[in-house]
């Protein structure tokens, strides 16, 4: 079947590989989504506070209390409420403050 009679035909009709191949063409006519985390560089950016809650693993309201600290302010860019988080940076930063827990001697 063509992706019209496809579209056409309601789906409770549908077989379950015309299903599949609905959504087949329906994926291959969108855009990607990009992830959160995106490699450039040797750079690794998260984007917002849940990019901040999946690299420190903690919940938002932590996230927000990291970020409003102070102590990674370096690696965020912000342009109202656009937040841009170098990873590496931000990790570093926390592993070195005194609020991110023992200093490591590497």
């Amino acid at each position: 079947m063509t992706k019209d009679q496809l579209l056409k035909q309601p789906i409770w009709q549908l077989t379950g590989e015309q299903f599949l191949e609905l959504l087949n063409f329906k994926n291959a006519d969108e855009p990607q989504i990009q992830d959160e985390v995106q490699d450039t560089k040797s750079h690794t950016y998260v984007y917002g506070i849940a990019g901040l809650c999946k690299l420190f693993q903690c919940s938002k309201s932590t996230a927000h209390r990291i970020k409003n600290s102070g102590v990674i302010k370096d690696a965020i860019t912000q342009t109202g409420r656009k937040i841009i988080i170098d990873a590496e940076l931000a990790l570093e930063k926390l592993r070195v403050s005194k609020k991110g827990g023992r200093r490591c001697k590497n």
